[in-house]
């Protein structure tokens, strides 16, 4: 069963896939029905190759079902670290294809007429003066990229157009990143995967796998024999290959959805209708559902503890944005792991040691773009389009986090503590 959120109970209707029994052979075999296990098989489907996806839950069960639906350009943060590796047009091609990545997903949208609320306007929020006049120069970059939506700065007293809430220093609205329904979209994902002749199971957990020249997957009740394996269990791969694993931190987010709210007060909250997230190192980010609640994300988990009470973890940060929700009841509350790598990019590659073994992970909770470009990759490196876009990634190396299996999240706890404490000095 899905967690028990807003998406969950407000979904276009969740198909039964059955599970796996006997053995089946295939071209690949893509392990996640996640956004990146789902656009990886519709991308090599569409190329012509033979695609079994193995779900250990439901579709969507993960952090693509569970996360805010903030649909918003770029992929990875501080991409000019990576100059030294790919270079600067590398760099540079990075950020166009953290553009790409938004119109993969419009466009996958529309060629399969997925009915997942997607609303375009998106505005980030400057907690700072230094932080909104650094959006100037985010807007230079990006016209420089050649992005042809709108870009605009909203002066610091402009803001109420954007949010009804007194606590920022001025944004930058994009109308080239949205928001939408995540599960309805990765509902309608597996779907078109399944009409392109993609075999999809649930509640199929991999036990285990045996590698060679082909790949023998294992489930509870049955097997796959393939050329080639794609692993997309992002913060859910657990000990299923434990190179992958030591790459990225489980981390736990949380949303709060309040009641429907009166069309008043919803456009006192967000009088355009926009997703927006603020500069925080545990970024506040919000907007409104189709049905008018306001959804409310963040507060990003180091520990590997879940809030016993979600809601009344939550709850405060939200009033200290909208104090005018104070008597609005809050009707679902959810969390899960998102995936995190240590230097916030996107890890897309393949095993050196098992070159038929490839795998994407590690979105930093910006994962709703960045997993669509993922299987864009993942097809065109799997199905031999030599496009060198793979390679970008696949060169940039990451590094085991220290700690071990038990250790790394409070060791990564303590650092995040670090850096807000240097934030506030």
């Amino acid at each position: 069963m899905h967690t028990t959120s807003y998406y969950a109970a407000h979904s276009a209707g969740q198909p039964a896939y059955p599970p796996l029994q006997g053995e089946l052979n295939c071209d690949v075999c893509v392990v996640g029905g996640g956004f990146s296990g789902l656009n990886t098989a519709i991308e090599l489907a569409e190329r012509g190759l033979s695609v079994v996806l193995l779900e250990a839950h439901k579709i969507g069960w993960g952090a693509s079902g569970r996360n805010g639906g903030q649909l918003i350009r770029g992929v990875g943060h501080g991409l000019d670290q990576f100059t030294p590796v790919i270079g600067s047009e590398g760099v540079r091609s990075l950020k166009l294809m953290g553009l790409e990545a938004v119109d993969i997903v419009r466009q996958r949208i529309e060629r399969h007429a997925i009915d997942c609320d997607l609303t375009w306007g998106y505005c980030d929020l400057a907690n700072k003066p230094r932080e909104f006049e650094g959006f100037s120069e985010e807007i230079d970059e990006l016209r420089g990229l050649g992005y042809t939506h709108e870009l605009r700065l909203v002066q610091p007293d402009q803001m109420h157009t954007v949010v009804g809430s007194r606590r920022y220093a001025g944004g930058l609205v994009d109308m080239g990143s949205g928001h939408l329904h995540p599960l309805n979209l990765a509902l309608g994902e597996a779907e078109a995967a399944r009409q392109l002749g993609v075999q999809v199971f649930e509640h199929s957990r991999v036990t285990r796998i045996e590698h060679g020249p082909q790949v023998h997957v294992h489930t509870a009740k049955g097997s796959v024999r393939a050329n080639t394996l794609v692993l997309c269990c992002n913060a859910y791969i657990n000990d299923l290959d434990r190179e992958l694993s030591g790459k990225v931190l489980p981390a736990g987010s949380y949303i709060i959805a309040t009641e429907p709210l009166s069309e008043a007060l919803a456009n006192e909250l967000l009088p355009q209708n926009m997703a927006v997230c603020d500069q925080q190192v545990t970024v506040d980010y919000y907007r409104l559902s189709a049905d008018r609640r306001l959804l409310f994300g963040g507060a990003c988990h180091y520990s590997g503890r879940d809030p016993q009470d979600i809601g009344a973890y939550m709850r405060p940060k939200m009033l200290k944005v909208f104090p005018q929700l104070a008597d609005t009841r809050i009707e679902y509350q959810w969390g899960g792991m998102i995936g995190i790598g240590a230097n916030r990019l996107p890890q897309i590659g393949r095993l050196r040691d098992r070159p038929n073994v490839y795998y994407a992970q590690a979105y930093a909770g910006h994962g709703l773009n960045a997993t669509h470009l993922a299987g864009r990759l993942l097809g065109e490196a799997i199905s031999g389009q030599q496009s060198g876009r793979f390679d970008l990634f696949a060169q940039v190396p990451h590094i085991t986090f220290p700690g071990g299996k038990h250790l790394r999240s409070p060791l990564l706890a303590l650092g995040m503590l670090w850096h807000r404490l240097k934030a506030l000095a």
